[in-house]
């Protein structure tokens, strides 16, 4: 039997710094080659949700993951161009401000005010989901 067809799953981090900066990259790949987005990717088979969202959060910046919270899942059908995908979404906090660019990430830099830049997939829902969620 072949298996079901079943949207991709995802993991995408928010990561803050003390000053209540965020943690973003710059997609040096289509979809939204140039955008800023939160570091994330796919999971891999025989990865927990929460090793991908930290194995992409090195990856992609360099950056060891703290505690993570669960801010949400997000599922819509239209989030990603290439096709249906659900991610799973943590919030970390970090002590550290250095970052260095992998992976698949043109650059990676801490954001005060991310609302002024163009955000890929829906990430700008995400990160005003997560920011309300930090501030309890």
């Amino acid at each position: 039997m072949p298996p079901p067809k079943t949207p991709l799953l995802t993991v995408d981090c928010v990561v803050l710094n003390p000053r209540g900066e965020v943690l973003l990259i710059e997609r040096k790949n289509e979809p939204f080659r140039g955008h800023f987005a939160l570091p994330g990717g796919f999971v891999d088979i025989g990865e927990t949700v929460e090793d991908a969202c930290r194995r992409e959060l090195m990856e992609e910046t360099g950056v060891k993951a703290g505690k993570l919270t669960l801010v949400g899942v997000y599922s819509d059908p239209n989030r990603d161009p290439r096709g249906h995908t659900a991610s799973v979404v943590f919030l970390t906090r970090v002590r550290t401000n250095k970052t260095e660019a992998g992976d698949d990430a043109a650059s990676a830099q801490w954001v005060a005010d991310w609302r002024k830049l163009p955000l890929a997939f829906d990430h700008a829902k995400i990160l005003a989901d997560a920011m309300r969620m930090a501030k309890k």
